[in-house]
């Protein structure tokens, strides 16, 4: 072999040990690179479980709240005793929520209505008592509205002890 042979294949092979420790060195950064970023992904991983775990407490504890706000409303009959008074469906609406939970204002209000409405029936049918008792009804549901409102236990002064009396079994 030539000189210029012997030196070009020692070029070569010069370049291709460089090559390779080229290659060797760049594995190694990429492998470093590598575990680098899965142990950055699995921080990630860890801070997320983290974040999961607390919004998982934080909705228990809202729910719990909500839970507990919502039988505080439901539990002092307030809103039973406005219900009834809103029409007839109402007035049904108030017993079906009233008798899960019963509570001594809405029984109340739910007896005061049954008799304001049985009133209101019988004197829909006498013609000339009709005409005339629509007011005083009239007034005696909305002094019942408003005292059911303020949370209070007023009989109307229209027959309201004796609505207590005659409908005390619901």
């Amino acid at each position: 072999m030539s000189d210029d042979n012997k030196n070009l294949s020692d070029d070569l092979d010069d370049m291709l040990d460089d090559a390779k420790d080229g290659a060797k060195k760049a594995g190694e950064k990429i492998s470093q690179k590598t575990s680098e970023l899965a142990d950055d992904a699995k921080e990630l991983a860890s801070d997320a479980k983290e974040k999961a775990a607390e919004f998982a407490d934080d909705a228990k504890k809202a729910a719990s709240e909500f839970a507990d706000d919502a039988k505080e409303v439901f539990s002092d009959g307030k809103n039973v005793a406005i219900i009834a008074h809103i029409t007839f469906i109402g007035w049904i609406i108030a017993i079906v929520m009233n008798s899960s939970n019963k509570t001594e204002l809405g029984s109340f209000y739910i007896r005061q209505m049954l008799g304001l409405i049985l009133v209101s029936v019988v004197t829909s049918f006498i013609p000339i008592v009709n005409f005339v008792a629509w007011i005083p009804l009239l007034v005696a549901w909305v002094m019942s509205l408003i005292s059911a409102l303020g949370g209070e236990m007023k009989p109307t002064w229209l027959l309201g002890n004796q609505f207590q009396d005659w409908f005390k079994g619901i």
